[in-house]
């Protein structure tokens, strides 16, 4: 694993624009750079990121079996029991689920170190799946890169496969699509996603999470127009929607969700601790444990996560060296757990996470953050990658 400088694209942001890519540049400091790019092996790739990613998927899926079939797990996990039903159901019905992305800790050396998993709201899809595949064909294009270089990704391929199947399961083949408002990268993503759901033969209708409806009597949510909601699509995670005030009606209505209420189980830290307790001593796993009242302060060499937190909020690190880092949020009233402190490999000033991605079950491509810090936040750049 490499991290090469090269020379940008002359007219990237003129195209990103063009391709509704808006967000390159947050508060004025790069999100998307391509100054650089990391270069990996073929064996690499194969051997240490997509055999992995698909073993531990399949952990993964086995652990979902096990906390829908157990409320004591249910409850271990901090999810509401209003929801326990429809996260039974979700996963009995064998209701599908679309996506997911794994972050590891990677250097090209031993095996990769799982240290999460984003499993209901992954976001750096459209940037991953679509955007640096359109630079790598122009980087080889214009000189940049090596005539026979290639990526680890064929996410969009595997997208339109899991959209048709879908489709076929729906009603009308109608897949409504939602985010909040005022997230530019959030709609984005979810644009995205429509898109690639039109392309599958799919009608994929747009309605903002704050504008979803409930009719008395009815069977399913509603849109601005009181047309029933069969199925809908939500990059909005499934613990606020449990906390929300129509949280309590998601059981007693038919509409489907995508992802499932099942992956309220994986989209939770929690599972960490599970998986370290099932499969203790796997080579791509780190130790992880439930934290208590009666945990001691935390160690060197240990990291604390809430349960409930995105783009590393409320994250804690103590290295083994006693070097401390740590990012506020809001996720502050959640249980915690502890997982043992891996370190991401360091570029110069760079620490770099891979973002392994899941599409209907199948390992499918990767994206690369990196953050002067050794967390990963909101603000950490995409780099792109290629096989050499």
């Amino acid at each position: 694993m490499l991290r090469i400088d090269i020379p940008e694209r002359s007219n990237w942001k003129a195209l990103a624009h063009e391709l509704g890519f808006h967000f390159h540049t947050i508060d004025g400091e790069p999100y998307w750079k391509e100054d650089a790019y990391y270069q990996f092996t073929l064996e690499q790739v194969e051997r240490d990121i997509e055999t992995p990613t698909e073993e531990v998927h399949e952990m993964c899926m086995e652990l979902v079996d096990k906390v829908c079939h157990s409320n004591a797990l249910m409850q271990r996990l901090a999810l509401p029991e209003h929801m326990w039903d429809s996260i039974h159901n979700s996963w009995k019905s064998g209701q599908p689920h679309l996506y997911g992305r794994m972050d590891f800790a990677y250097s090209g050396d031993g095996p990769a170190k799982l240290l999460e998993l984003n499993y209901d709201t992954p976001t750096s899809l459209y940037e991953a799946g679509f955007f640096q595949w359109v630079w790598l064909e122009q980087a080889i294009a214009q000189g940049i890169l090596p005539r026979h270089a290639d990526q680890y990704n064929s996410i969009q391929e595997h997208l339109l496969n899991a959209m048709a199947h879908l489709g076929d399961r729906i009603e009308a083949r109608t897949l409504y699509f939602s985010c909040i408002k005022e997230n530019t990268e959030e709609r984005a993503t979810v644009h995205y996603l429509q898109d690639v759901a039109v392309q599958a033969g799919l009608k994929a209708p747009f309605i903002y999470m704050e504008d979803i409806g409930i009719n008395p009597g009815a069977e399913h949510f509603v849109d601005l127009d009181n047309q029933p909601i069969h199925a809908l699509f939500k990059l909005y995670p499934w613990e606020e929607m449990a906390d929300d005030a129509f949280g309590e009606v998601i059981p007693q209505l038919n509409t489907h969700w995508f992802e499932p209420p099942w992956k309220a189980i994986l989209s939770n830290k929690g599972i960490l601790p599970l998986l370290w307790e099932h499969f203790e001593g796997h080579p791509n796993l780190l130790p992880a444990f439930f934290e208590d009242a009666n945990s001691p302060p935390l160690p060197a060499g240990w990291v604390r996560k809430p349960f409930f937190s995105r783009e590393g909020s409320n994250v804690e690190l103590i290295t083994p060296a006693g070097q401390r880092e740590a990012v506020d949020g809001p996720y502050t009233d959640s249980p915690w757990i502890r997982q043992a402190y891996h370190p991401m490999p360091r570029f110069g000033n760079n620490h770099a996470l891979i973002g392994s991605w899941v599409v209907g079950d199948r390992a499918c491509g990767m994206g690369i953050r990196e953050d002067v810090g050794r967390i990963t936040k909101d603000s950490s750049c995409f780099v792109p990658h290629a096989i050499v």
